[in-house]
């Protein structure tokens, strides 16, 4: 509804001063369709006005008000619509009072006539009372000296005035404050007027709030447009999507730079005396009518919003400063977005100035790169900003020269003539009228240069503030010095007019390329639907989905996983570990002949082979079996327990990821890596001491059963019988290694005699002996090892399936039985306590882990990389996307072709047609 008030409020004034009321209804219920409102039907069943406050409008001017007689009529109001709608009562009848001195001599027939048009009239009035209330009240102001309102009128009407001024309302200067939506609605003016220039003063001015409304209804055309600029930008690199800008282009010395920081109001572009703009600059200016702050973006960069220009200026610098001195320029842009409620909606691009002559520490193509770069934006359909001093004749303006070549006929080339108070009035006044290098647009005439201030000789306090003001006055007291520049001479100057002719300039530039894009659009749009439908068979995809999709088939093929592996997978995993550490102490022990080197081999006072005769009196073969359990339960079981289920998981894991989506996505590997281990880690520190704490018992005795000695008989041997395949195999790879089976067999006789005494070997062999290499001999012994492994294994194999291995009491002949018999209640005792504190809390914090890395924790950039880091969901989402942003950026249009449609309207109606040609514009539309 505040919208709706905002629009209407012009028409009503309009209206009003039309003196019809007849015109007033008009163009109030149709601009608005308040009338229509249910508040506005409310409104038009009360009780009309009274009959003396219609004769207010309609008595000749020669009539003074009598406020006796209409007194009792309006206390019968404030009666039924109280206070707040007496109040507004008499703010109509003060308002037709002052519309009184106007009126014709027609009173009686206009009064017939108009009587239930009035009625509806108040009900606008009621209902927008809120909008207009402030140039209500300065149309009171203005008549108040000329009527002796009654002070109870007064304490109604001001009442700042009878508060004495002292009250909350009046702001720091004395003035009332504005608030609710009339404050807004002066709020957008102001911004409207500050982004074009306006004097405060000219507001005043019925005609200046026709053109702030009309301007401000232009301003959100050109903004509509520069966001479709944007979109297009994003849509795609090609020609024909795209929607002209103002390329700003002129010499070092031009005063280029001053002019787009006086549309600006402030510093911000680079300087140096080294070239320092050597990157093409997309300044997008974005008016921004509620926000106070001016600050700036790099939307490339992430930099987020930057209030202070000098940062900006260090910003831009530093981006050109990295293009290397020997590459001259780039034609890579720097895009930078400026918010501000002083500027309008503009699209410029700033480019390096022309240079004439090359000097000594610049590379001799840089003139020729500069010219084939400023030739590459100023392509049709962009407008041509050419900058030329006023000391510098138009003939020899690099600008005008270059703008020339491109657009010969000067149809969309706008010149800007700085330094104008460096020449006479009369020059300056001849170079604005010049029909030697005419151009459509016209020239405009400024002086950007920021003055010094008065009686202080000292630069206008520049800082992080704006340079607007102090521009716009050193203008005004120029321009308005020199009647060369007058009103009656048609001549366009100012900064405030150089941005209006922009504005108008860039609108109509957009608005007719708009049907030729728009035809582009739909043959992009018809090309990325077909590969859509084609290709991808419909199937709508984003960055989220393909996540949201991918994270689920892990997680359900990850529940599959739980489901399989349990703690019997478990108890193989330990038991298995816990075996290999059995046949460790077994060849310690045991297994193993007491020799250190080949040249003094050791005596073995009780062979393994002596074990089935052994005499139990004799305690080594005891303390052999006693000091292998000890080991065994001393080992550290709970961590060896933890640390190799551990590794199960984060393999199986791993194995997972590699046959999921993530395969191809090395970010998501990463984060569910890192999710497992962490989780695992975590677990595992805790889980390995408690485990040593459910083994304690073991490390002081250990009972065996019946039972258990059988089945550690059959585990053992089948353990024995694995190792034994292990060594053959191996001893069959060595010989291999050595060169057959014969050459293996003489290296590993030469080795026995060595072994055996019969042969002196020198030096351990390092140098060779025997005809053999050093290595031969190394591998040899290996060959060796692994053929005395290999005939233990068979002796053990069969002892263990002996009869005198088949009861427990013979433990010390059978110390492999007695030993797998232990490992099978440590296993127990670990697999039991894993699979309750292990498996289960990793399966339930792993799932929540992976939504929080990959899913609630990632940022909108993140999910996009994620997505693109696979070829093909990549050229998925291109097209949806493409297709996506070609559709929204049709509908953009057509809401800009409605609303063009609009302001061609109330343009034509407001704006005579020699002044839209003026500005530049012209009777255009979109399609």
């Amino acid at each position: 509804m505040s919208g709706r008030l905002a629009r209407l409020a012009p028409l009503v004034r309009r209206a009003a001063a039309a003196n019809t009321p007849h015109r007033f209804y008009h163009s109030a219920t149709s601009a608005g369709g308040l009338l229509r409102s249910d508040a506005g039907l409310r409104l038009l069943n009360q009780r009309p006005w009274p009959l003396g406050s219609y004769a207010l409008h309609n008595v000749p001017a020669v009539r003074s008000i009598s406020f006796v007689r209409i007194l009792p009529k309006i206390v019968t109001k404030f009666a039924s619509l109280g206070a707040v709608a007496g109040g507004a009562v008499i703010a109509g009848a003060s308002y037709i009072q002052y519309q009184a001195g106007q009126a014709g001599g027609y009173v009686l027939d206009i009064f017939n006539r108009t009587t239930d048009r009035a009625t509806n009239i108040a009900g606008t009035l009621y209902e927008g009372a809120s909008q207009t209330l402030d140039q209500t009240r300065r149309g009171w102001l203005k008549t108040k000296e000329e009527f002796d309102y009654p002070d109870w009128m007064k304490a109604i009407l001001f009442p700042e005035e009878t508060s004495g001024g002292s009250g909350g309302g009046s702001g720091p200067e004395g003035n009332p404050k504005q608030s609710g939506p009339s404050a807004g609605t002066a709020a957008a003016g102001a911004t409207t007027a500050a982004a074009f220039g306006y004097d405060s003063k000219d507001e005043e001015d019925s005609s200046s709030e026709e053109r702030i409304a009309r301007d401000e209804q232009m301003m959100m055309l050109t903004k509509k447009m520069i966001e479709i600029r944007s979109l297009l930008q994003t849509v795609g690199q090609s020609e024909t999507l795209t929607l002209p800008s103002i390329v700003v282009i002129g010499s070092q010395s031009s005063g280029k730079s001053s002019v787009l920081e006086a549309i600006v109001g402030h510093e911000f572009l680079p300087k140096g005396s080294n070239m320092v703009t050597r990157r093409p600059i997309e300044l997008t200016l974005v008016n921004t009518p509620e926000a106070r702050a001016e600050y700036g973006e790099f939307p490339a960069l992430g930099l987020g919003k930057i209030t202070d220009f000098s940062q900006i200026q260090r910003t831009l610098t530093d981006l050109n400063l990295a293009v290397p001195v020997e590459a001259c320029v780039s034609d890579d842009p720097i895009q930078l977005r400026i918010y501000s409620p002083n500027v309008p909606d503009l699209s410029l691009i700033d480019l390096p100035g022309y240079i004439q002559v090359t000097g000594r520490d610049q590379p001799a193509e840089l003139k020729e790169k500069i010219r084939e770069l400023c030739e590459k934006y100023i392509r049709s359909p962009n407008i041509i900003l050419a900058i030329s001093a006023a000391d510098v004749d138009l003939a020899n303006s690099t600008a005008l020269r270059a703008s020339r070549k491109v657009d010969p006929r000067g149809e969309r080339t706008i010149g800007v003539i700085t330094k104008m108070d460096l020449v006479d009035a009369e020059r300056g006044a001849s170079l604005l009228n010049d029909q030697k290098y005419a151009l459509r647009l016209g020239y405009v005439g400024v002086v950007c240069r920021v003055p010094q201030a008065t009686g202080t000789g000292k630069l206008f306090n520049r800082g992080n503030g704006s340079i607007t003001s102090a521009i716009t006055k050193n203008e005004a007291a120029y321009f308005s010095s020199h009647a060369e520049f007058g009103s009656g001479s048609n001549l366009d100057v100012g900064t405030h007019n150089l941005r209006k002719k922009l504005m108008y300039v860039l609108e109509s530039t957009m608005a007719s390329s708009l049907k030729t894009t728009s035809e582009a659009i739909q043959r992009e749009l018809a090309e990325a639907t077909y590969e859509f439908k084609v290709q991808y068979n419909d199937r709508p995809l984003s960055a989220e989905s393909y996540l949201a999709e991918s994270l689920d088939a892990f997680k359900h093929s990850f529940k599959g996983f739980t489901e399989q592996f349990g703690r019997p997978e478990v108890r193989a995993i330990v038991k298995h570990e816990i075996d290999q550490q059995v046949l460790n102490l077994l060849a310690q022990r045991y297994w193993n002949r007491p020799f250190d080197d080949l040249s003094q081999p050791l005596p073995d006072p009780d062979p393994l082979s002596s074990l089935p005769k052994a005499d139990l009196d004799n305690p080594i073969w005891q303390i052999k079996l006693d000091s292998s359990s000890t080991s065994l339960t001393k080992l550290g079981i709970g961590r060896l327990a933890t640390s190799v289920v551990a590794n199960a998981l984060q393999t199986h894991i791993d194995q997972l990821t590699l046959s999921s989506r993530f395969a191809t996505h090395p970010f998501a590997r990463q984060a569910i890596t890192e999710a497992s281990t962490t989780i695992l880690r975590d677990l595992s520190y805790d889980i390995s001491d408690e485990l040593e704490i459910c083994i304690k018992p073991y490390k002081y005795r250990i009972e065996v059963e019946d039972h258990e000695w059988a089945k550690g008989r059959e585990n053992v041997t089948n353990t024995l019988k694995e190792e034994l395949k292990v060594c053959e195999s191996a001893a069959k790879n060595v010989e291999s290694q050595i060169g057959g089976r014969k050459k293996a067999k003489d290296v590993m006789a030469f080795i026995d005699r060595v072994r055996d005494g019969k042969v002196v070997l020198e030096g351990d062999g390092i140098g060779g002996a025997g005809g053999f290499s050093s290595a031969l001999l190394h591998k040899g012994r290996e060959a060796v090892f692994l053929r005395d492994r290999v005939d233990i294994l068979k002796m053990r194999i069969m002892a263990v399936k002996s009869k005198q291995c088949a009861n427990k009491t013979n433990k010390y002949y059978c110390p492999e039985v007695f030993l797998d018999a232990v490992a099978d209640k440590l296993t127990t005792t670990a697999d039991l306590f894993l699979d309750a504190e292990l498996l289960s809390k990793f399966y339930y914090l792993f799932p929540r882990e992976l939504d929080t890395r990959l899913g609630r924790g990632l940022s909108q950039t993140e999910i996009e990389r994620f997505a693109r880091e696979d070829p093909k969901i990549r050229r998925h989402l291109d097209v949806v996307r493409r297709k996506e942003l070609l559709e929204h950026v049709l509908k953009e249009m057509e809401a800009l072709r409605q609303l063009e449609a609009r302001e061609k309207r109330f343009s034509s109606r407001t704006t005579p047609s020699n002044e839209r040609e003026k500005r530049g514009g012209k009777g255009w539309s979109l399609f």
